[in-house]
């Protein structure tokens, strides 16, 4: 997730910007830069890296200015570089952004068509010609924006910088965090309350489809009709660690809430207009990959691996191709069958997992097509993939990974409906079906999390078991591997994932009254099955938790407790399944006070075998 911060005022501005943006550095990046007025121009400064290479470029140098802004880019559009670094500047205009324009190549080609020329790969630097597009039309600063927002599609926090008018900074959102600071003869911007916090605790939070006009001392907030929209300022008490975690407790808590704007992140810009195709740009551009494969092979590690268990039910569901899950670290020791004719799909939330990666280099040596799903730009396994799949879940902090996994599960759905298109499996009105259930997906993921109260409760009441048992039937079954899992990282408490179908074959041996069971029953073909389980369980004392479709009056008579989820496609039910145990997981590991964010032993990302 990248970070904005911007200044207006009597301090030195690019102390001011640097300090923001090193509070911000919690959020991961990969380069940085500012755009300072100096002289009567905008000085632009950009650097790859970390934000002391951008320091180290600015020693000595005097930019001397009362207004600014400045950025720290996690990449999505265009390599990290220091072309590609923001603020992007155009004309007379200076412009940084967090969030996706989808319609920028369109933008883009009908722009440079009218003279305009481009110096980055970035979807951002089409804000900074568009603004400065209605400038050279001898529009005011202000209303250029308004109209430059106007031909925009996507997701955008901005805050933009004009020559013209030396004094005025505007910033802009939608769908992207953006705040206004009002301190004691200043006027600050950001991303996120931390990057400023040292300078003023009052804010006004823009709203979707709102402006905000910085000068003269004051803040005016405008909708992109230019109405004014009377904003009184909040207070904001949080400590600077606590405003870093957004007021949760813990990174983990808040990565879990985060997940409906992570999956809508990662939606976006990847469906037409008419519900008709998937959109991976550059994936299979000539048809020609599809059509040369007979079998796919799904290779991860850990959290990622669950993924991969899920995307063979998908991919075999809406494609009718062979699959293969595999764990990374046994794949290329079992002398696997792979050759030209397998699609090798790795997934890897950084792109650094040294066992899956030994994987991808076992597969390409053996003439296999290879895919990566990762959430790093330029991550090794982005680089040595032929094909590359971003999730844009924005950094991971909390070690046990939340947004990576359930965004990996959307790229999934995504890649089986991509290929199930190109098959002829799927027909028009299937596809435009399975698209509308994907596109109601994040405001059910909200659902899901005003929740959290009852899960809450739940996780407290079985804070002190030694043992879980985890039971999921089809589709949902790595579900249940990954709850367990979630709970062995975090709370140290031993937990097994099984099939619910494999129960009597081992794993009823051990259910008593102690045995907390957490059985995963959403109406699906597989419900009555499940309900079957569920009565072995009760007869054996277990203590049983359920997860469970809204309406279902049934179950709540047989188990001890139940969290509802909405109702959904099968297909997508684990997404809504992840959430619940997640936040399960998380209470009871917060109630025995484990340190969260980091559990002993473990590390983010696995880089040696």
């Amino acid at each position: 997730m990248c970070g904005i911060v911007g200044y207006l005022g009597p301090r030195e501005t690019v102390g001011v910007l640097m300090d923001g943006l090193r509070r911000l550095e919690y959020r991961g990046y990969d380069s940085a830069g500012i755009a300072v007025f100096h002289g009567g121009k905008i000085e632009v400064r950009r650097a790859r890296g970390k934000l002391r290479v951008l320091e180290e470029a600015i020693a000595g140098e005097s930019l001397e200015g009362k207004v600014g802004i400045g950025h720290t880019r996690w990449a999505t559009h265009g390599r990290p570089s220091d072309d590609n670094a923001h603020p992007h500047k155009a004309g007379s205009i200076a412009v940084v952004h967090n969030g996706i324009i989808e319609n920028y190549l369109s933008l883009k080609k009908v722009l440079t068509e009218s003279g305009h020329v481009f110096a980055s790969e970035t979807d951002t630097e089409v804000i900074a010609h568009l603004v400065d597009h209605f400038l050279r039309e001898d529009f005011p600063f202000e209303e250029a924006v308004r109209r430059a927002l106007g031909k925009i599609k996507g997701s955008y926090a901005l805050a933009v910088l004009c020559e013209k008018e030396p004094e005025k900074l505007i910033g802009a959102r939608n769908e992207s965090p953006l705040v206004v600071g009002l301190g004691e003869g200043e006027l600050l911007i950001a991303s996120d309350t931390p990057a400023v916090l040292n300078y003023t605790r009052d804010f006004i939070f823009l709203e979707d489809g709102e402006m905000a006009v910085l000068s003269d001392g004051k803040a005016e907030v405008l909708d992109l009709e230019g109405k004014r929209i009377p904003r009184e300022p909040k207070r904001v008490k949080w400590n600077p660690l606590m405003a870093e975690k957004g007021g949760y407790k813990h990174f983990m808590l808040k990565e879990i809430m985060e997940q409906p704007r992570a999956i809508t992140d990662t939606i976006r810009g990847r469906i037409s207009e008419d519900r008709s195709e998937i959109i991976f740009e550059g994936l299979d551009s000539d048809g020609k990959m599809v059509k040369a494969i007979n079998r796919i092979a799904l290779v991860a590690c850990g959290t990622s691996y669950h993924a991969a268990l899920v995307g063979r039910y998908l991919i075999e569901s809406l494609c009718r191709i062979p699959v293969e899950a595999d764990i990374g670290s046994e794949f290329r020791y079992r002398n696997p069958l792979v050759d030209e004719k397998t699609l090798l799909v790795t997934i890897s939330q950084s792109g650094e997992t040294a066992d899956t990666l030994a994987a991808l280099r076992e597969a390409r040596k053996r003439g296999a097509r290879t895919l990566g799903i990762c959430n790093v730009v330029e991550s090794s396994l982005s680089r040595e993939s032929d094909y590359t799949i971003f999730t844009y879940a924005g950094p991971e902090i909390g070690v046990a990974s939340t947004k990576a996994f359930s965004t990996q599960l959307v790229i999934l759905y995504l890649l089986s409906l991509f290929l199930g298109k190109r098959t002829g499996y799927i027909s028009h009105t299937q596809m435009d079906e399975f698209i509308g259930e994907l596109v109601r997906l994040p405001h059910l993921l909200e659902e899901v999390v005003r929740g959290h109260k009852e899960i809450e409760r739940i996780g407290r009441k079985y804070v002190h078991a030694e043992n879980f048992l985890y039971l999921g039937r089809g589709i949902n079954y790595p579900i249940a591997l990954e709850g367990a899992l979630k709970l062995k990282e975090i709370s140290y408490i031993h937990a097994e994932g099984y099939p619910a179908g494999e129960m009597k074959h081992g794993p009823i041996a051990l259910i008593d009254r102690e045995m907390p069971v957490v059985v995963l029953a959403t109406k699906d073909d597989t419900y009555e099955k499940v309900m079957n389980n569920i009565e072995e369980v009760h007869a054996r004392e277990g203590r049983i938790i359920a997860l469970a479709s809204q309406g279902d009056k049934e179950i709540a008579s047989k188990v001890e407790d139940v969290i509802f989820i909405p109702p959904t496609v099968s297909l997508l039910t684990p997404v809504l399944l992840t959430i619940p145990l997640q936040l399960l997981a998380y209470y009871m590991a917060d109630f025995k006070g484990n340190d969260v964010d980091q559990p002993r032993n473990l590390a983010k990302s696995v880089t040696v075998e």
